[in-house]
């Protein structure tokens, strides 16, 4: 019991130095070279080390309980800047995905609405376009040209361009990880909102540490731009952190959107390989023409019994 509590206590403090205390050294860092060099100097390394040598000679810093209070004051603020920017990501997080921007208050509701729409008229011209040239090739499709191909190919990636599936939501990332949950319902006739917490018991342990990594990934990710955020911060004193934090900024972007697609498609895969094990163990018999998601919804649903007084609802109600 006690190797397995140092063990435990290791990892936590390897990850409370990864994720909080070495980045939020390096912003420190920043900041006080935006505070030593300030908006005229873009690097200046002799007023840097002035700067450190001043702080050096304070009479605070030259005693050994000074220089404890200083490291400890140090590791405080750097844990506090990483925990600001882990704040800050998941504010970045609920941006990127946007699952509940219907209730954002005025005007990121109408930026995102203007936006979803674009999203969706883009979407519905490449749709158009795509089912245009594939009904074209249907009557004979042994003689389609290469050139039809490549035009019919093009006008795909350029639909998946914008969205997987038909935008419903103001991001790519967003759109493509309620695509995952538009699929299961099509093709699976199943609600992975309602679905998700049996399916993921029903799975192994392999599998659902592939899928946590995934959601690792992407809370990172979002991290990432939260530092970003910080780093804008400091152009009010430095000027050079604005690019640097444009630069985590685009980083933070594509990271999101890879991450978000690995977890999505892990969402997808999962449910289409679990779904048929999951009606079994709950008595569904196998559904070889019929899909088992209507019948597994209705044991999965819970719903409040009718008031008393309820009237009967009518038929196909």
């Amino acid at each position: 019991m006690n190797a397995f509590l140092g063990q435990l206590g290791q990892k936590l403090a390897e990850r409370w130095l990864t994720l909080l205390v070495l980045p939020g050294a390096l912003y420190l860092v920043a900041a006080a070279c935006a505070r030593a060099l300030g908006q005229h100097h873009l690097a200046a390394p002799g007023r840097i080390s002035a700067q450190i040598t001043g702080w050096s000679k304070s009479s605070s810093v030259t005693t050994t309980a000074g220089q404890v209070v200083l490291l400890a004051s140090l590791l405080a603020a750097a844990a506090a800047a990483g925990l600001a920017a882990q704040a800050l990501g998941a504010a970045v997080e609920r941006a990127a995905l946007a699952a509940d921007w219907h209730s954002w208050p005025s005007p990121a509701h109408w930026l995102a609405d203007k936006r979803a729409r674009v999203r969706r008229d883009r979407w519905d011209a490449a749709h158009a376009e795509y089912s245009r040239l594939y009904r074209a090739a249907a009557p004979d499709a042994g003689s389609v040209s290469g050139e039809d191909l490549d035009r019919r190919t093009r006008a795909r990636s350029e639909r998946t361009r914008v969205a997987l599936e038909r935008p419903e939501r103001p991001t790519w990332s967003g759109d493509r990880i309620n695509a995952a949950a538009v699929r299961v319902r099509r093709d699976l006739q199943l609600e992975l909102g309602v679905a998700w917490p049996f399916l993921w018991l029903s799975m192994s342990d392999t599998i659902r540490n592939q899928i946590s990594e995934a959601r690792q990934s992407l809370a990172r990710a979002t991290v990432l731009g939260g530092w970003a955020m910080l780093y804008a911060a400091l152009a009010w004193w430095w000027w050079p952190a604005l690019p640097l934090s444009a630069a985590l900024g685009v980083v933070s972007r594509h990271r999101i959107r890879d991450a978000a697609d690995a977890y999505a498609t892990l969402l997808e895969a999962a449910a289409r390989l679990h779904v048929d094990g999951l009606a079994r163990s709950l008595g569904i018999p196998d559904g070889a023409d019929r899909p088992v998601g209507p019948e597994l919804m209705s044991r999965l649903r819970s719903l409040p019994p009718l008031a008393k007084d309820a009237e009967a609802p009518t038929p196909g109600a």
